[in-house]
């Protein structure tokens, strides 16, 4: 018999499967196949969690914007608090402006002097009255009358300083004396105006006063105003008929 015949198996040359990675752990991070260990890959289907943002620093313009809102708020509040001081002031007291009346107008001198130069003096009755129950008036220094004739200024004096009280009248007598340079002109303007027998005369005012208040003092004011005068005559040395007289007064700050 022959040899006995040897078999053997025959083994097919099958490349072994490439190795199989086991699966990334969810939402962990996976090196990518060239091992650069910078570059790292996502799985698919993995979502990745967005990364909160940066917490920004506080703006100054909040802060700026409060205190502006104090600053307005506190100002409002003042305000409001001085208006009803006035308010619950004005009612209490009712304050009233003071009055004046011309009551006599005499001319002392009205002379052309050789330089040609008007002097002039008068002498003004007037009546102040305090139509006030509960506030009474003090006449401070520094005041000052004048007369004018339309927009010349022919005199000017002042009233003494004294205290009022409340619901008073009080007649103050006048001297006012004054010089202008343009006499003879001026002179002869008043001599034609007093053939009409109407003669128009502003009697300016201009007194600072101060308000008493109980025991309180307040602060200082002025009482400026206009008497608008009408008289017959410019004769010196006589009682002068005012013929229509008007008065308008108020309050300057």
């Amino acid at each position: 018999m022959a040899d006995h015949q040897r078999i053997h198996p025959l083994v097919a040359n099958v490349e072994a499967p490439p190795p199989t990675r086991a699966p990334a752990p969810r939402g962990s991070l996976v090196r990518s196949d060239k091992g650069d260990p910078g570059q790292l890959q996502v799985p698919l289907g993995h979502a990745v969690a967005a990364m909160p943002p940066a917490l920004k620093p506080p703006k100054r313009r909040n802060c700026w914007c409060k205190c502006l809102c104090w600053t307005l708020s506190l100002l409002i509040l003042l305000l409001v608090i001085v208006g009803a001081t006035v308010g619950i002031l004005y009612l209490v007291f009712q304050p009233k402006l003071p009055k004046y009346s011309v009551d006599n107008l005499r001319i002392s001198d009205l002379t052309l002097n050789f330089d040609l130069s008007l002097y002039a003096r008068f002498n003004v009755r007037i009546t102040a009255e305090n139509p006030n129950k509960k506030i009474g008036i003090y006449y401070e220094k520094g005041s000052r009358l004048s007369v004018w004739y339309k927009n010349t200024n022919l005199c000017q004096g002042s009233i003494p300083k004294f205290y009022q009280g409340h619901q008073n009248r009080t007649v103050l007598n006048v001297a006012l004396t004054g010089q202008n340079q343009y006499g003879r002109t001026l002179l002869e303007a008043l001599q034609e105006q007093q053939q009409t027998g109407r003669i128009p005369l502003d009697l300016k005012i201009d007194v600072p006063v101060s308000i008493k208040l109980r025991k309180l003092k307040l602060k200082k004011v002025r009482v400026v105003g206009t008497c608008m005068l009408i008289v017959d005559s410019l004769s010196t040395d006589s009682l002068i008929n005012i013929k229509a007289s008007t008065c308008n007064f108020g309050l300057k700050l």
